[in-house]
């Protein structure tokens, strides 16, 4: 198949972005793929995105690809990216749009808002170009974490107790704000836990706060559960192996997200068989309660008393070889390439 993996873009995630696209571009090529990386931001100037009256030619997806050299074109913008965002109204760069028209499959390896959120799927709905995960309007949904927590908890799925904040908005104390201390700070639609801060006292509380809403304008406080983590990936519906997260110093926020050595990551993980069939459940419930499509991932807390908490989706999760999604594939024994090639099968199924 002739494959655009996009990634990039202008989130606070794009480096990770930028990794998740490499990978996953490596692999597919691998797999016999004619798979080629592409910025959805900066473009690529460099290539003549017109094709041939047979389709997509030889030229945009040559058989022999510098991977590699195509992921360090794409960092050669990131200290361009604000001045561009300040000069440009498109969204879309160079070539993007016809790439994706020519090419029979677009792999995304998008992460955050303006890439994970709903938009570029919805132009892509649109224009007829075929796309890899969720669709727009579950994309959208489970970006915005206090939309997403309402769904949840009107269906049944546990959440912890929680409010939303507005910028601008007078606030009181945590203490009197109906979650109390301590508390978890994260913009309403960030991920990669970009801007998320444990408060134990009113201070940090402040400090919390303030750190959030220099990314975002609405702010999700949340109780704080006390307890082991965990994440469960759902492909057609279906949950796969529970993962547990261990981080070895604090919670697991974006450094042990992405440290080497930082983490333990545990699949399957050790639970009693009960609980992790319960969490499956949950897993699955909050796919379908999203209209979540192809695949997603669901992040879960479990207190010390075995009570199990839903805190996000993720419809656009890491993609390397070690992160949480592929390790779960790995223990039903498909390798990140096979797994790849999985989610395009999937998801040009699901269309």
């Amino acid at each position: 198949m002739n494959i655009v993996v996009l990634a990039g873009g202008i989130s606070t995630e794009r480096e990770i972005s930028i990794v998740s696209g490499t990978m996953a571009c490596r692999a597919l090529r691998g797999k016999g793929h004619r798979a080629i990386l592409v910025d959805v931001y900066c473009g690529d100037s460099r290539i003549s995105a017109a094709a041939d009256g047979q389709g997509a030619d030889s030229r945009l997806f040559p058989e022999a690809y510098d991977v590699d050299a195509a992921a360090a074109y794409m960092r050669s913008f990131d200290g361009q990216i604000e001045s561009m965002k300040r000069t440009r109204r498109e969204f879309f760069g160079p070539n993007v749009l016809a790439l994706c028209e020519a090419a029979d499959v677009v792999f995304m390896a998008l992460h955050g808002e303006d890439g994970e959120g709903g938009k570029v799927q919805a132009v892509f709905d649109l224009m007829g170009i075929r796309y890899t995960g969720s669709g727009a309007l579950g994309s959208a949904v489970a970006m915005d974490k206090e939309l997403s927590r309402k769904l949840f908890a009107a269906d049944g799925i546990p959440v912890a107790a929680g409010i939303v904040l507005q910028r601008g908005e007078a606030h009181g104390p945590a203490a009197e704000n109906g979650v109390g201390l301590p508390c978890v700070v994260k913009p309403c639609c960030g991920g990669s836990s970009v801007g998320v801060e444990i408060a134990r006292t009113e201070e940090e509380y402040e400090r919390a706060l303030e750190t959030a809403f220099g990314y975002e304008r609405e702010v999700v406080v949340e109780q704080y559960i006390e307890g082991r983590e965990f994440s469960v990936g759902v492909v057609e519906g279906k949950a796969y192996p529970v993962i547990e997260i261990a981080p070895l110093v604090g919670f697991y926020d974006y450094k042990n997200k992405y440290e080497a050595g930082s983490t333990i990551e545990t699949c399957p993980a050790e639970l009693e068989a009960d609980k992790t069939a319960e969490m499956q459940r949950y897993a699955e419930l909050a796919y379908r309660t999203l209209k979540l499509q192809c695949y997603a991932r669901m992040d879960f807390m479990m207190a010390k008393d075995g009570s199990l908490y839903c805190l996000e989706a993720n419809t656009l999760p890491g993609m390397t070889p070690t992160s949480l999604l592929p390790q779960e594939a790995a223990a039903l024994g498909m390798d990140f390439p096979a797994l790849c090639e999985h989610l395009i099968e999937v998801s040009v199924r699901g269309l």
